[in-house]
């Protein structure tokens, strides 16, 4: 069961958000808030698979939010949900540690897929804002890192490996499956990945492998 937290200051919103998942068998919602600090406390409390996250609200806005959950609670899931499809809005939250990035107008379909997507530990964004964001990923990647950072002579040959599936954009259950481990190994590999190299969530590592050389413009 995927437990889900809504945060949107639209009760409406939150309602039909709430009745539309329910619906699906793996999917439960947990909690409600109607601004970001009550979103805060209710995550903090529940503890949620995945947050659906308006950027629009009262008192702490959604991208404040998600990279304050992102520090306290890593393990956390979070959706972009909202009606701003402004470019420096989705770089924001996704430097910030968003892993979904949906428009308020898409399909309950493909907002069912993102929620089961980013529970497996993938990432989805929004097709037509894809290519700005993987313009701006290959922009980053061409900068040089600063003096000392991490290069690949600190990962083994396996955490290499790793890193290049996720830079291509693979869930952590696509990578078990390509290397015959459980979800499980697979995330234990990434949070030691992380901490060697001094990131905190897939799209860093992403752009490390691509400055490292590790995907040509092909592989992405």
């Amino acid at each position: 069961m995927i437990r889900i937290v809504l945060a949107d200051d639209h009760t409406l919103m939150r309602e039909g958000l709430r009745h539309l998942l329910e619906l699906e068998p793996d999917l439960k919602v947990v909690g409600e808030a109607a601004d970001g600090q009550e979103a805060l406390r209710v995550i903090r409390q529940l503890s949620p698979d995945v947050v659906l996250l308006d950027i629009s609200m009262p008192q702490l806005d959604g991208l404040a939010l998600t990279r304050q959950l992102t520090e306290e609670q890593p393990q956390v899931a979070i959706i972009i949900l909202t009606m701003h499809r402004q470019h420096p809005q989705v770089l924001r939250a996704i430097k910030n540690g968003a892993r979904g990035y949906l428009l308020k107008s898409a399909s309950s379909q493909e907002l069912i897929r993102a929620i089961r997507t980013v529970h497996a530990g993938g990432a989805l964004i929004e097709p037509e804002l894809t290519g700005t964001v993987l313009a701006e990923l290959r922009r980053l990647s061409q900068q040089p890192g600063a003096p000392g950072a991490p290069t690949l002579n600190d990962l083994t040959e396996k955490e290499i490996e790793i890193i290049r599936y996720v830079a291509r954009g693979m869930s952590n259950r696509e990578i078990a499956t390509q290397l015959s481990y459980s979800e499980k190994t697979v995330k234990n590999y990434l949070s030691v990945i992380f901490q060697k190299l001094g990131i905190r969530d897939r799209t860093q590592a992403a752009i490390f492998g691509l400055r490292q050389g590790l995907l040509s413009d092909e592989g992405l």
